[in-house]
């Protein structure tokens, strides 16, 4: 199964890697680590995660508060999301509708 993230998605990803290194230096790698390790298990599991709503499903992170979106065809694993669960409810509902 090939692995895709949306554009914001990726920098979500990159950027709360960033900060959480200037935080603690070596965190940011074991945040982009515990995400990885995420979408290895949603890659044999896809549909594992609750749907929210048609295709879309939530993935929640164990060890940082963040929740992964994504969909899953039989081919291809798409995180839309790599949102911290305290940011705006619903902030990301433009990458799925346009």
């Amino acid at each position: 199964m090939r692995i895709e993230f949306h554009p914001d998605a990726e920098l979500e990803l990159i950027e709360a890697a960033a900060r959480y290194d200037q935080e603690v230096p070596g965190l940011g790698e074991r945040f982009a680590a515990e995400v990885y390790r995420a979408i290895n298990v949603l890659v044999e599991y896809p549909h594992l995660a609750p749907s929210l709503e048609g295709e879309l499903r939530a993935f929640v992170l164990n060890r940082f508060p963040y929740t992964l979106i994504y969909t899953a065809s039989p081919d291809v694993l798409t995180i839309l999301v790599v949102g911290h669960q305290h940011r705006r409810p619903g902030y990301w509902r433009s990458r799925v509708e346009g």
